[in-house]
């Protein structure tokens, strides 16, 4: 009975609803084949190999013997070829990647393989499907860092015994936990497990000891604890563990996040290591869910809008408190958190307290029907057209071949609509005249014509200040703003309806003004993944608008990392104003508005103790307004 959930329909289910989305035939197919012994014997025994092989003539008694050596696993005379066919699927889809076939993809393949060990097979798992993979393309494509990250929420035990002393490879798991009370129930599943020798530092455990987590104790856990890690570990090769029992509905995880929080997951990762991304399934045993929760990920890769995330973006307390742990134990290795502050107990402040948060129970009795309306309300058409700019003189050869362009406004349509909206903020006949390419744009954005857009100006300050107001009159009230740059006329440009972040020189959060001086490239992954993101995050808005203007302190790649990053709000729609003399960086932007895969940011080095204190100072001013910022803060803010 209790592998009753792990049945054909996983796979079949999936695919159909692949198809009933019309993903299949957007994507590349690549052939199935069976992983070679050689290929096998990469992480597994031989004798681990000759016992799986044995069992393909053996009768219903003999599988059973066999089985029973084993923690949850369970023989058929046709396991061992199955098995086979997911090593080699897997290794097939990393050729392709690694080849340049395919920019990322997705193997659906049975049975899973993260609990499988070196010489014993575990929870469904025969063969250590991304284990062999990592192994493969070290051999193989010379690499020497991988990241593993292993989303299933059971823990990855396997992959964590066979890397756990390799600093190659880099793996991450959250997974339900409850003190060790959930299978498999092993101390070294805790986030003090950091790996062992020279691996110390590169196993990254973090337990979920509630059930119910959600949205944004996922998002939570990217933002504090795996991008920051990730982005420093600078990986050439992503591998995910993609296993959707983590998913509401599941039976084994009971869990509350929804379909499209993988989306966002799968976003985040597609900007590591030059956009080579293999996600291979794991868990996942809720039909429904698993099958909208594999097509938000495809749809994803394919590089379509992310959909709108959902529900409160607050942690709860337990969510808070694992990772607060797993920072504490990484501090001795990662240099981004080199200048944190003392990590407190939190089961030590909250018996003092007595201080008790109780998860939000979700109960839902038809879980089908729920998730049916849940993605009938988040999904939405895609526009036609995912990247529009106006034509200028010899754009059509520094800019990517995808991005569409369009004619500008007229003059005397530009002057109409000014005088009737926006005189009090355009005063001269030269900055008139420069926005008809930022409103032409705008519109077919606002009208949901084009996904996303960039705009070339001579006066961004003033465009971002005309767009923002603009986007007001068309019912677009929640606004983020980023203005990368320094410049008078957009510090004092009134608004409304609209979260501020001008990250480099400028922080604006609604109406409070914060300076960061000299912001540069090393306090890119500390200011973005510890506030911006977390803020924007909470916030939920409806546009990003993007001004970068003169006098900035961040790299073209910075900036392009920076808008590919910001694609996961607002349903990816982005409108981009940049100085019109800047051609290299409106070419690197309008890449990475099309979904190019985003540069080498170059080497992690760490900001300052005195950048570190003035984040910090901004995540306690802000962090009870912002609750996604909770993760970094101050303990005693949280009592």
């Amino acid at each position: 009975p209790i592998c009753d959930i792990e049945v054909p329909e996983r796979l079949s289910s999936s695919y159909e609803q692949l198809r009933n989305y019309h993903l299949v035939e957007r994507c590349v197919h690549v052939p199935a084949r069976e992983g070679s012994e050689e290929e096998i014997l990469l992480v597994h025994s031989l004798e681990h190999l000759e016992v799986a092989k044995s069992t393909q003539t053996m009768n219903e008694e003999e599988l059973k013997r066999v089985s029973e050596n084993y923690d949850a696993f369970f023989f058929h005379p046709s396991t061992y070829r199955c098995a086979r066919l997911a090593v080699g699927a897997t290794l097939q889809l990393v050729d392709a990647v690694m080849l340049g076939r395919v920019c990322n993809g997705m193997a659906l393949v049975r049975p899973p393989g993260h609990h499988s060990q070196r010489n014993a097979a575990n929870g469904f798992c025969l063969f250590n499907n991304v284990a062999i993979a990592a192994e493969y393309a070290k051999l193989k494509y010379g690499l020497r860092r991988i990241l593993i990250v292993d989303w299933d929420v059971h823990h990855g035990q396997g992959t964590q015994y066979i890397f756990e002393e390799d600093p190659s490879v880099l793996y991450f798991s959250w997974h339900r936990y409850e003190h060790q009370e959930f299978w498999p129930s092993l101390k070294e599943s805790d986030y003090d497990a950091v790996g062992l020798g020279k691996g110390k530092g590169f196993n990254i455990n973090l337990p979920w000891n509630k059930v119910e987590m959600g949205n944004s104790d996922y998002l939570a856990a990217f933002f504090h604890v795996l991008l920051p890690m990730a982005f420093e570990f600078d990986p050439e090769l992503v591998l995910v563990s993609s296993g959707y029992d983590s998913g509401i509905g599941d039976p084994e995880g009971q869990m509350n996040a929804t379909p499209e929080v993988f989306a966002h997951l799968t976003h985040f990762l597609m900007q590591l290591a030059n956009g080579k991304l293999c996600v291979i399934l794991e868990g996942g045993y809720h039909l429904k869910s698993l099958g909208e929760s594999v097509c938000m990920t495809v749809k994803t890769l394919l590089g379509d809008p992310v959909p709108q995330i959902t529900g409160e973006m607050a942690p709860c307390l337990s969510a808070v408190e694992s990772i607060q742990n797993v920072r504490a134990a990484h501090k001795p290795y990662w240099k981004w958190l080199a200048y944190e502050g003392r990590f407190f107990s939190f089961k030590q402040m909250l018996l003092i307290n007595g201080f008790i948060q109780k998860l939000k129970i979700i109960k839902i009795n038809n879980m089908e029907r729920f998730l049916e309306l849940h993605m009938k309300n988040i999904l939405f058409p895609v526009p036609p057209i995912k990247t529009a700019t106006t034509s200028s003189e010899g754009s059509e050869h520094f800019l990517p071949e995808h991005v569409q362009l369009v004619k500008e406004m007229d003059k005397t349509e530009i002057k109409a609509l000014v005088s009737g909206f926006y005189a009090d903020l355009v005063k001269e006949e030269k900055a008139l005249l420069s926005l008809g390419s930022m409103f032409v744009i705008l519109d077919k954005i606002l009208k949901k014509e084009v996904c996303n857009g960039i705009a070339a100006s001579p006066t961004t300050a003033l465009s971002a200040a005309v767009a923002l107001r603009h986007s007001v009159r068309f019912g677009f009230q929640r606004s983020v703003s980023c203005f990368l740059g320094q410049s008078k006329a957009f510090l004092e440009s009134p608004f409304c309806f609209v979260l501020y972040l001008g990250i480099w020189g400028f922080i604006f959060v609604l109406t409070n003004l914060l300076l960061l001086k000299d912001a540069e490239g090393n306090d890119f992954f500390s200011a973005v993944l510890g506030f911006i993101l977390p803020v924007a995050y909470s916030y939920q808005p409806n546009l990003t608008v993007i001004a970068i203007g003169p006098n900035r302190s961040l790299g073209i790649n910075g900036i392009s990392l920076l808008v590919a990053l910001l694609q996961g709000l607002a349903e990816s729609r982005i409108f981009a104003v940049i100085e019109d003399t800047e051609k290299s960086l409106m070419q690197s932007v309008a890449k990475a508005l099309v979904g190019a895969s985003t540069p080498p940011f170059g080497i992690y080095v760490p900001p300052t103790q005195e950048k570190v204190n003035k984040l910090k100072a901004l995540r306690d001013q802000f962090q009870q307004e912002w609750k996604m910022l909770q993760c970094s803060g101050k303990l005693s803010d949280f009592i």
